[in-house]
């Protein structure tokens, strides 16, 4: 039970985590172009996504996501104990 940020490339696992907690692929609207999907996201329901973020399909995410070079960093509970939606898009490097 630990509250500590883990970091995975693994798409599988990624999609298991965000839609265990209800989340979709996203983009910034506005962002990306006919073959670009733009800036990633994760939107998750009731946040503050909804104006500025158009869902994407997995497929369109995770080819951005292997072409910008990005990894997961994700949290699976917060330090209370309760289910964490805390994520972020990072560089491989």
């Amino acid at each position: 039970m630990s509250s500590k940020a883990q970091v995975t490339i693994d798409h599988e696992a990624i999609k298991e985590w965000v839609e265990a907690r209800e989340g979709k692929p996203a983009r910034v609207k506005g962002t990306g172009g006919k073959d670009d999907p733009g800036l990633l996201r994760i939107d998750f329901p009731g946040y503050s996504g909804e104006e500025t973020l158009e869902e994407i399909s997995w497929d369109e995410f995770f080819e951005k996501f292997e072409e910008s070079g990005l990894a997961f960093l994700f949290q699976e509970e917060t330090a209370g104990g309760d289910e964490s939606r805390f994520s972020r898009l990072i560089s491989r490097e």
